[in-house]
């Protein structure tokens, strides 16, 4: 049975992936991790990782940047994998968690659902065969999400970004701007309201037409059992930077 620690265990999707590897007979919640123990959890809760004790099999963290940078340092002087679920990360940071690479198993991905990653493929390749389409990216998340554009949303133009031989420039606000919209632009839009727990659409607009493909997330268990298949493939793999697309 695999030993998890879970980073952020008292968030939305902290709880979530609790749920799930009670369910799961190949995980068990070793202890959680975050800043406030409310003491309504069935597994200890550490409000410093320097009380931490023992040692877990791998690292699960849904949390936010600063909380992942020092759950990070954790698992490398104790020589931990870790799946990282956070997202909002600067490219300070992003350098930090490539460095930590180097030294444990680091699993980070933007969006741990299946077919989300399915539809960065599908929308790549879409890509190079809509040549002449005006690219435009809108993703939409419940109130209380505090980075945006999401995550997903920045996977999706990077895997269209990568088609394209990287010729492509982001657009996050016209608002300023008063000139035509370039060729080489993806533009990207954030929708915050309710508890939308997450929608992603690409649209590609040629002169005539428009193709749309969106993707709908319902539940939030979606992305604990991915984080759970992420760590299973990681559990044995040596020091080096996975995502998903690695996993498949």
């Amino acid at each position: 049975m695999i030993k998890v620690l879970i980073n952020g265990c008292n968030g939305k999707m902290g709880q979530v992936l609790a749920n799930q590897v009670f369910k799961n007979d190949n995980f068990d919640v070793y202890a959680g991790v975050d800043r406030i123990d409310t003491g309504d959890n069935k597994f200890p809760v550490f409000t410093s990782i320097q009380d931490i004790k023992g040692k877990p099999d791998i690292i699960i963290d849904f949390s936010i940047p600063v909380a992942t940078m020092n759950i990070l340092e954790y698992a490398k002087q104790n020589q931990i994998p870790i799946v990282i679920a956070t997202t909002g990360f600067s490219n300070e940071e992003l350098q930090k968690i490539e460095d930590y690479s180097k030294e444990i198993p680091v699993f980070r991905s933007a969006n741990m659902s299946y077919e989300i990653n399915l539809m960065a493929q599908m929308v790549a390749k879409m890509a190079t065969l809509l040549t002449d389409s005006d690219i435009e990216i809108v993703e939409t998340h419940h109130n209380r999400k505090v980075d945006a554009p999401s995550g997903t949303a920045l996977l999706l133009a990077n895997s269209i970004n990568e088609a394209l031989d990287n010729k492509m420039t982001y657009e996050y606000d016209r608002h300023s701007k008063r000139e035509k919209r370039s060729k080489t632009e993806i533009g990207i839009h954030a929708i915050r309201g309710g508890n939308v727990v997450g929608k992603h659409s690409v649209l590609f607009f040629s002169e005539n037409e428009c193709f749309e493909i969106t993707h709908t997330v319902d539940s939030r268990s979606v992305f604990a059992d991915g984080a759970l298949k992420a760590a299973e493939f990681l559990i044995n793999k040596p020091a080096g930077l996975y995502n998903m697309r690695n996993m498949f």
